[in-house]
């Protein structure tokens, strides 16, 4: 019997991190990742991910672009999405909040039993 796990496309510019979270991740769940935002598009369609996990703060597009891309694509508006961000400060914070139109957020810093806390919730929502 086959069990099905989750798939999850990962997006951020810093490979290390991406490299770290998906070994920790990879134990519960199929990993996608990109440090290229513009592949996002690409890659959701062909791999159909149950979630996205985009860093907020990238150089070339940040992760509120490439969740405007997403939201404006008919096939792929309705999966669900999360930043992921290394913002600390209060004011970072708050003005993230502003910037994100809805989506979640988690801090890259976060315990990893807590982003996949995050993950299961998002996953059980939809």
């Amino acid at each position: 019997m086959t069990t099905w796990r989750a798939k999850i496309l990962m997006v951020d510019d810093d490979e290390l991190f991406l490299d770290v979270l998906q070994a920790k991740l990879a134990e519960r769940y199929d990993i996608v990742s990109t440090t290229v935002p513009g592949n996002v598009l690409k890659l959701a369609r062909e791999t159909d991910p149950d979630l996205i996990l985009c860093d907020f703060d990238m150089p070339e597009m940040d992760g509120t672009e490439v969740s405007e891309l997403l939201r404006a694509d008919d096939e792929l508006r309705l999966i669900p999405f999360m930043f992921l961000t290394s913002l600390a400060t209060t004011g970072d914070m708050n003005r993230m909040r502003k910037q994100i139109a809805g989506r979640r957020a988690i801090s890259k810093d976060s315990p990893v039993e807590r982003i996949v806390e995050r993950i299961e919730e998002m996953l059980k929502a939809d």
